[in-house]
Parts: structure tokens; C-alpha cells; sequence
């Protein structure tokens, strides 16, 4: 049985999040700098082996010094932990989603996310592409990831749960 083998097409693909700043409004990012792979012995990707890592330090909210306090040791500790990784054994389309794990600083949790095939189609220079959408929630205290500031009106600065969004192109190999 041959394996079908997907690489990332990086100029059309992209990794963001949203989290709640003082329970009021989302601030948003993205990793400008993350790879990922598919490789399945079928293209229902049921079998699929699916693997993305994304580069810490390429973390990017549009305000430096927010960036620099994400790298540090609060949050990802970017030196010590440079790659945060997602890995998963299939994908089940007819369900929508993606039962995986996820690594952040050394750290492991098992995380279900909404997953979509958005479509197959050749570019004009013959290269088979292939594109999914991809959402879910986690709780970012599970990783380690605790930094936070009481409000005087109660609650905190940052809440717990972060969303994440991705658009992913994939080029056959």
C-alpha cells in the first residue's frame, strides 16, 4: 500500500489565536513560522499521520513588547521550549475533527479539534494541493502557561482558555 505524502505550502497557510484580555475584548496572533506534514495510506486521511510544529519565538500579536513577555519565561519560555507540536493519528472527516496531542514547554495534553476540508484542486503549475480548516479551544494553565494579573473589579487580565484558528494549504509530494 503506498503512502500519500502532504507538506505544508507556507505562503498559504496560517496558526492564530485569540484570548480574552480583561474579559472584554479578544486579542489576537499568530506563529509566523511553523511547518507541518500529513502522510496517510488513504485519502479519507482516516489513517493519516499528521504532524505541525510551530517556532515559539515566531509568536506575533503586532506589539513587541506583549511579544517579548510571550517568549519569556510567563509564558512559553521560547530559549528553554522553541517548538510547540501537535501530532495525530487520523483524521475523521465525517466527523469534523482531529483527536490529537499537543506539547507546549515539554508539557503533553491530548486536545479534539474542529477540523475541515475545504478542498483539493491542482495549481496551474500541476501540483496536487489540498487545504484544511482547523478551530478549537484549550486551556492554556494545562501547559503551564499560568501568568495572569487580578482585576480590581475581579476576574483577570488574561483568561485561561485560548482559541486557535488555522488555515492550512498542503502540496502533495
Amino acid at each position: 500500500m503506498s503512502t500519500l505524502k502532504w507538506k505544508l505550502d507556507p505562503t498559504h497557510s496560517e496558526l492564530r489565536f485569540k484570548v480574552k484580555h480583561l474579559g472584554i475584548s479578544n486579542v489576537s496572533g499568530n506563529f509566523e513560522s511553523f511547518d507541518a506534514s500529513i502522510e496517510s495510506t488513504d485519502s479519507t486521511f482516516k489513517t493519516a499521520d499528521v504532524k505541525l510544529t510551530a517556532q515559539t519565538e515566531s509568536i506575533n500579536t503586532n506589539n513587541p513588547d506583549r511579544d517579548k513577555h510571550l517568549k519569556s519565561g510567563d509564558f512559553f519560555e521560547s530559549e528553554q521550549h522553541p517548538e510547540m507540536i501537535f501530532e495525530a493519528k487520523g483524521v475523521d472527516l465525517t466527523q469534523d475533527e482531529i483527536e490529537g496531542s499537543l506539547t507546549i514547554k515539554g508539557v503533553t495534553h491530548p486536545v479534539k479539534l474542529e477540523v475541515e476540508l475545504e478542498g483539493t484542486a491542482k495549481d496551474p503549475w500541476g501540483n496536487e494541493k489540498i487545504a484544511f480548516s482547523v478551530s478549537g479551544k484549550i486551556k492554556r494553565s494545562l501547559w503551564g502557561l499560568t501568568w495572569n494579573a487580578a482585576l480590581e473589579t475581579g476576574g483577570v487580565l488574561v483568561s485561561d482558555e485560548v482559541k486557535i484558528y488555522g488555515d492550512v494549504q498542503f502540496v502533495a509530494e
